[in-house]
């Protein structure tokens, strides 16, 4: 347990680019891998880390991620000093929301104080990753830093995204670059730069000093990557701490996804159905801990037509049951009903969805407790799903919460 460190996650992201999915939850909250919301990625990183004293701050739309936090994560016990609290936006510096990353760690600065830690690890909640954070704080304290950033390479179009960083030989910062429109590849390297994870840990008497500064000037933008960082590396100790490794009682898989658009996030799920996944759910060092309602066992029975259930390289979820229906690549929530003679192939089938017969779904995204009528046909016709649903890049059709269908 780090008995001198707090964890903060940030968690009061709008998600712009995940609408629909984002237009009743926050992004923390959107369900991922067929029974998790991504926000239980980083909290499991927190529990197997040791980090039992976390702080969870919460904007938009935050009901269903409170929810989810207080069904599944009362697992701390306070009389040890451990806790997972959710703690919304106070107005306690002004009458104003959170205006960045680094304003919302700022109105929040008395409860690092007053939590007697040394260093605050500061962590993003819309992000799917399997990482110990006990050997970055290890690096952290060796080097004597007062701000190290987690950091990994990525290819130079993904970089744009990204807060890119050149390192010296000791691995400390010399340049940082908020989302460059041409970022600078690695030393030795014409197609990959160092990106930033958001993951920073703080010594707590610099940051408080550092978020002092930055409120006062109206200029800054109030965020550690556009205003913070690029400011301590001119004054500060700051490192970069390469993401991945032995090092750490996680089996590494180097995977690390931010699941901030369709796309991103279709694709996440999907690599959970590869044949050696990139990032393993099943292994046993690292178990992925979330709510799990009290459901019956997945099944699979024949339909009234004689056609059997099947479901083949899918991921089938409790209370679900294929009746004479078929899915393929797919991954299907907790109560979904699939009728007969319907089929999914490639496609993300969310909590409570009721498929009528004879459907057809390819490669979409359907969001709770919609009901989807007999002969329906989503991912045949592009251009009839563009008149109806949220289509993709890459053409991945999103049904929303709640959808109802017209007769």
């Amino acid at each position: 347990m780090f008995a001198n460190a707090v964890a903060v996650i940030l968690a009061g992201g709008v998600g712009s680019r995940l609408q629909p999915l984002t237009t009743e939850r926050a992004k923390p909250a959107v369900p991922f891998g067929g029974k998790y919301r991504i926000i239980d990625f980083v909290l499991n990183n927190c529990l197997h880390s040791g980090l039992r004293r976390v702080l969870v701050l919460t904007q938009y739309k935050s009901h269903s991620l409170q929810k989810h936090i207080r069904d599944g994560w009362s697992i701390f016990n306070p009389e040890l000093g451990e806790y997972i609290t959710v703690v919304p936006p106070q107005m306690r510096t002004g009458e104003r929301w959170y205006s960045g990353t680094a304003d919302a760690i700022y109105q929040n600065l008395y409860l690092l104080q007053r939590s007697g830690a040394q260093h605050v690890v500061i962590l993003p909640g819309d992000h799917i990753y399997r990482m110990d954070y006990a050997p970055m704080m290890a690096f952290h304290q060796q080097q004597d830093a007062d701000l190290t950033v987690a950091c990994m390479d990525v290819d130079l179009e993904s970089a744009k995204q990204f807060g890119i960083m050149s390192l010296d030989h000791e691995q400390r910062i010399e340049a940082f670059t908020e989302k460059p429109s041409q970022p600078t590849p690695m030393p030795g390297s014409q197609d990959r730069a160092l990106a930033s994870m958001g993951v920073y840990i703080f010594k707590l008497e610099r940051l408080l000093q550092i978020l002092a500064d930055d409120h006062s000037q109206s200029s800054s933008s109030h965020d550690f990557g556009k205003d913070i960082i690029p400011a301590m590396i001119r004054s500060d100790r700051v490192y970069g701490y390469r993401f991945g490794g032995s090092s750490g009682r996680v089996t590494p898989d180097n995977y690390w996804r931010d699941v901030g658009t369709i796309d991103a996030y279709y694709q996440a799920n999907m690599d959970l159905l590869a044949q050696v996944p990139p990032m393993n759910l099943y292994q046993n060092d690292w178990h992925v801990r979330t709510y799990s309602g009290q459901y019956p066992p997945a099944r699979t029975v024949p339909g009234q037509s004689g056609a059997e259930g099947i479901a083949i390289n899918s991921i089938i979820s409790s209370g679900t049951v294929l009746a004479g229906a078929s899915a393929q690549r797919s991954i299907l929530f907790n109560n979904v009903f699939v009728d007969d003679e319907s089929m999914i192939y490639d496609s993300v089938i969310f909590e409570g969805v009721r498929i009528g017969k004879r459907c057809q779904l390819n490669r979409c995204i359907i969001d709770k407790h919609v009901v989807v009528p007999d002969n329906t046909q989503i991912g045949v016709n592009t251009e009839h799903d563009r008149a109806r649903f949220t289509v993709s890049e890459s053409g991945v059709i999103v049904v929303p919460k709640g959808y109802a269908f017209s007769n």
